[in-house]
């Protein structure tokens, strides 16, 4: 399968930066579905992660909000099925995003909302999780001190 991802860290801004390389179609573990990426978007840590982490070997897929279509499950998933769509911020500790076909355990995965395009949901999951940071841990440890304005 095609993947977009580097082989050296430094500036993304680099002519070299980002490289396309065929590599290997990955593995499902029990509670892991491959997705067929069809829409991803760029976030903060893609440009960190890029800038700062050397790959062990070879070449690192970087990348981590997608969405796409469930091309497999694991032996374990029960929330999802073939054919559906979905999105999600992956895990950084597993290979990205940036490819044909990426595998992500299914407890991290949501179902794609119907009225979004695959390109729009994609760009949702960092940005999401950081609104419901603020919201909900930040300012719910607060709200002694916050009072909320009803109309």
């Amino acid at each position: 399968m095609k993947a977009i991802g580097y082989n050296q860290a430094g500036p993304i801004t680099a002519p070299e930066a980002l490289i396309e390389f065929e590599t290997e179609t990955p593995e499902l573990g029990a509670r892991d579905i491959l997705v067929e990426v069809r829409g991803i978007s760029v976030n903060p840590v893609d440009v960190k992660v890029r800038a700062k982490v050397t790959p062990d070997k070879g070449n690192k897929i970087i990348g981590y909000d997608a969405a796409g279509v469930v091309r497999e499950v694991g032996s374990d998933v029960s929330k999802f099925k073939v054919d559906d769509e979905v999105f999600y911020a992956g895990d950084i500790t597993r290979p990205g995003t940036n490819a044909e076909l990426h595998v992500v355990d299914e407890r991290i995965v949501g179902n794609k909302p119907k009225s979004l395009s695959f390109a729009e949901a994609a760009g949702l999951p960092l940005t999401s999780i950081t609104a419901w940071e603020l919201l909900f841990d930040s300012f719910a440890s607060k709200k002694e001190k916050v009072k909320v304005r009803r109309y």
